[in-house]
């Protein structure tokens, strides 16, 4: 009888984790989320998913997984630190993460000294109007 009662109560608790952490059970499993295929529009150089361009900037941030956007942040914030070659290729990934993480270094990117990053962050933090 205890065997009994344990099995059930094993099957229950499984139960209940499958309803309510289904969400997180399928994100496991849907692998094309997590890393979706980049493909490289030359006209536009924006960085888009190949089943479906984003027009709006802010939509954009949602095709990435919460691990490789801090990557992508750790690796903006030392390239931010660099010469104006890596200050640009900063706001390049600053421009594919479009989240509000990257709002420090683009008012960082304003009072630097090149025009190139100046004008670059203006443009990146108007989209965020």
């Amino acid at each position: 009888m205890l065997n009994f009662l344990s099995i059930v109560l094993i099957i229950l608790i499984i139960f209940i984790f499958v309803i309510f952490k289904k969400k997180y059970i399928f994100n496991v499993f849907n692998k094309k989320k997590l890393y979706p295929i980049k493909e490289m529009d030359n006209e536009n150089n924006i960085i888009t998913s190949s089943s479906k361009k984003y027009n709006h900037y802010q939509n954009s941030s949602n095709k990435y997984s919460e691990f490789y956007k801090r990557t992508l942040r750790e690796k903006m914030l030392k390239l931010s630190k660099g010469v104006t070659a890596d200050k640009l290729q900063a706001l390049k990934i600053a421009e594919e993460l479009a989240d509000k993480s990257t709002l420090p270094i683009l008012r960082k990117g304003l009072k630097d000294m090149n025009l190139q990053i100046v004008e670059r962050s203006a443009d990146l933090i108007r989209k965020f109007k």
